[in-house]
């Protein structure tokens, strides 16, 4: 029975993965949201056989049906990713759901909003090597919202209260030191935007467990920068490595697994 309802919402995460794409690939173009999803070399509208998350490209084998353009790796990745974080979502809240399914649907949706946010940013940082001001002040804005509706404290669930004065910090407490990282080097360790996106790790996980998702993300980022720079020249020390991936890898296994690092 588990098994089959996680298969459910991996699936239902597959889906809304390929929306995801949408926002990712058309956020600061003139292109909607809205429309029909068409090749972007030949722009040929796709037919729904063509627009199965992960399976259209596997049996397309990479290319277009229509102008054999490749297609970018980006869509089956963020699909999946999506997937699999709807349906380990699943599984964390797996006991909320046979307890009380109204609870359960406000946290559930609550948190793959937010990976799902997390997620847009991550790759459309890794693309652009940045993140939009628009995509944190609309992370930020919900998961301060959360605080209210959600805690932290030993769980994470749905629980309407009057967060403490240590939940309202959590937030920018945990961004302090990526602000101070870019005051002091001008900008060259570390973006601004990396400090804006932490605070809102700090409101969706608390103090402790946001922690301990920045230093899971440091470790993944620097076992993964050393190997960059020893394969490839291309990748040397002065080159630009997003950090936001890192983060947002490092907040779900935080989330997932709620660590206490300290």
């Amino acid at each position: 029975m588990i098994l089959i309802l996680a298969i459910i919402f991996f699936v239902f995460g597959l889906i809304i993965g390929s929306f995801l794409n949408v926002v990712i690939l058309r956020f600061n173009t003139e292109r909607s949201f809205g429309g029909r999803s068409g090749c972007m070399s030949c722009m040929n509208r796709l037919t729904w056989y063509e627009l199965i998350p992960v399976f259209s490209f596997l049996g397309l084998k990479g290319r277009c049906k229509n102008c054999k353009a490749r297609i970018s790796i980006q869509y089956p990745i963020v699909e999946f990713i999506s997937g699999v974080f709807f349906a380990a979502i699943f599984l964390k809240f797996q006991n909320i759901f046979f307890a009380n399914t109204l609870v359960f649907s406000f946290t559930y949706a609550y948190y793959v909003t937010a990976f799902s946010l997390l997620l847009v940013i991550a790759v459309y940082d890794l693309r652009h090597k940045i993140i939009p001001d628009t995509m944190s002040l609309s992370l930020g804005i919900f998961t301060f919202l959360g605080l209210f509706f959600f805690n932290f404290d030993g769980y994470f669930s749905f629980y309407p209260h009057v967060p403490s004065l240590l939940e309202f910090l959590s937030g920018p407490l945990i961004a302090l030191p990526f602000a101070l990282f870019w005051l002091v080097s001008k900008g060259r360790w570390m973006g601004l935007g990396d400090a804006k996106l932490v605070i809102s790790l700090g409101w969706l996980l608390g103090l402790s467990v946001a922690i301990s998702g920045v230093i899971v993300a440091v470790w993944i980022g620097a076992i993964f920068g050393v190997f960059l720079i020893i394969l490839s020249k291309k990748h040397g020390m002065k080159s630009e490595i997003p950090f936001a991936p890192y983060l947002v890898l490092g907040t779900f296994l935080a989330f997932l697994f709620e660590l206490h690092i300290f």
